[in-house]
């Protein structure tokens, strides 16, 4: 018995040696993967597709921005980059349908408007000139005044979610009125979101936080109540991933999330999809 006890120390000693030296020494992943795991009491809500795309090769550029076109089955991807196709169109199962180089100079963002007759696909284009068609609010910090507002959803309450990046906060505006509802700005003490959107199923909003390398899920409020960002679950991605624009599969419940820094999208599903293509 007290061999077994001697041994057992030794054990629990030498994996908390191993988790110290990989969280200090050890590669970007792998130091993430340890703390998320070891040390969160958050629930999991996603998992990463590890099958998606199938060729990772074809992002020969910057992925700025990701549009889901649901009805039709697409993934539209833009990309920044010097004698390379601007745009890729991709499949739900991360085949590499078509891609072009003409009209689009330097994406920023992008939104799919398509039905099931009728493909369309919005893009910002910060290398062109462009015609403004709707403003709201000014420079500055306090409400309804922005800085650097970096992103905008609508949930099904009609509130408008606008990422405020540089004043480190969310706002909510009426969609028809314009009123100014409220904000939230006490879960971005270290960095303001670069990105705002809502799950499939509407239960929670979730914003990317560029720098952080981070994905987070705070409980949607529900109409009539703007209530408080308290995040329920996170997904740590690896040190310089900076995940910049995300968008939403409203048929499948997939988070697609676009990463200048590390030159790719990645795709996410929801722990309760039966998909065979979930990865740890």
């Amino acid at each position: 018995m007290a061999r077994f006890w001697v041994c057992a120390v030794a054990a629990v000693f030498s994996l908390a040696f191993l988790i110290l030296h990989s969280c200090y020494c050890g590669p970007p992943m792998f130091r993430n993967f340890v703390f998320v795991n070891r040390w969160t009491t958050e629930k999991p809500l996603y998992r990463l597709d590890l099958d998606w795309p199938k060729y990772s090769e074809m992002f020969t550029g910057t992925p700025f921005c990701v549009a889901v076109d649901s009805p039709n089955g697409l993934v539209y991807v833009a990309q920044r980059g010097d004698n390379i196709p601007k745009m890729l169109v991709l499949s739900e199962d991360g085949h590499l349908l078509r891609a072009w180089n003409y009209t689009v100079d330097t994406p920023h963002g992008m939104f799919a408007a398509s039905t099931p007759y009728e493909q369309t696909v919005w893009i910002t284009d910060v290398g062109s000139d462009f015609m403004m068609l709707w403003l709201h609010g000014e420079s500055g910090t306090g409400p309804t005044h922005f800085n650097i507002p970096h992103s905008v959803t609508l949930d099904s309450t009609g509130r408008v979610w606008v990422a405020d990046r540089g004043n480190k906060r969310i706002q909510m505006f009426d969609k028809v009125t314009g009123e100014w509802l409220g904000m939230w700005d006490d879960c971005f003490t270290e960095e303001g979101p670069s990105s705002v959107r809502f799950t499939a199923d509407g239960k929670y909003v979730f914003f990317a936080q560029l720098n952080l390398s981070r994905l987070s899920f705070v409980a949607a409020p529900p109409a009539g109540s703007v209530g408080r960002c308290s995040v329920v679950s996170t997904i740590q991605l690896a040190d310089q991933v900076s995940p910049h624009l995300v968008d939403v599969d409203r048929k499948t419940g997939a988070i697609y999330v676009a990463e200048i820094g590390a030159k790719q999208v990645q795709k996410y599903v929801p722990l309760s999809s039966s998909s065979s293509s979930l990865g740890s």
